[in-house]
């Protein structure tokens, strides 16, 4: 899952959505510099990835796209899953999206004094392109596509996996569809256990 999912899986508990916000770049042992709930976030976050990588729709959904960019699949699925999640009748429409995303940069602004400094450098970017809503649109997550592809060692390109997005998104849909509706519940499920901690 990628930004827009990890915020909606913190189901709007502030400390939990900055955690799950920030896990990626938050390495070994300073997850013990924040707060019991910004902790307990990072800990969720790490939980959805497993679930995520295990989960046999994302495995058949990587299938797709590995022929052109191998073992990078996951993270194209990741966003791949953001699109679809923005675009859920189930989950949100036009508006709820946009209250959802709005809501989302204002936590993450007010605790920017804790936020790591490569979050802090990105977060204006997300913010002012709204990159949360901006999955939604075909643009939007071509984009989101190259972000990938500038932060991966081995790849020059987007332009061959997002043909293979479009090629395959119908079956990449159905993917989302058997997968979203337990991450959710695996999601709330473990927020509701490290209440009880």
């Amino acid at each position: 899952m990628n930004f827009l999912a990890h915020a909606y899986l913190s189901f709007s508990q502030p400390d939990i959505l900055v955690g799950n916000m920030i896990s990626d770049f938050v390495k070994g042992k300073k997850k013990f510099d924040y707060s019991k709930g910004v902790q307990q976030g990072i800990i969720l976050h790490r939980q959805i990835d497993a679930f995520t990588d295990l989960h046999e729709a994302t495995k058949e959904a990587k299938s797709f796209l590995k022929p052109a960019v191998g073992l990078y699949s996951g993270a194209f699925i990741d966003v791949a899953y953001d699109h679809f999640l923005a675009n859920d009748p189930n989950e949100f429409n036009d508006t709820t999206l946009r209250g959802h995303a709005a809501d989302t940069y204002k936590i993450l602004a007010a605790s920017d004094a804790v936020l790591p400094a490569i979050f802090q450098k990105m977060f204006p970017y997300m913010q002012s392109q709204n990159w949360l809503y901006n999955y939604k649109s075909m643009s939007g997550t071509q984009s989101s596509f190259g972000g990938v592809v500038s932060r991966a060692a081995y790849l020059d390109s987007s332009t061959e996996v997002f043909d293979l997005f479009k090629k395959h998104y119908s079956a990449l849909q159905n993917c989302y569809n058997n997968f979203f509706p337990s991450v959710k519940a695996f999601s709330f499920q473990q927020i509701e256990q490290m209440k009880n901690q």
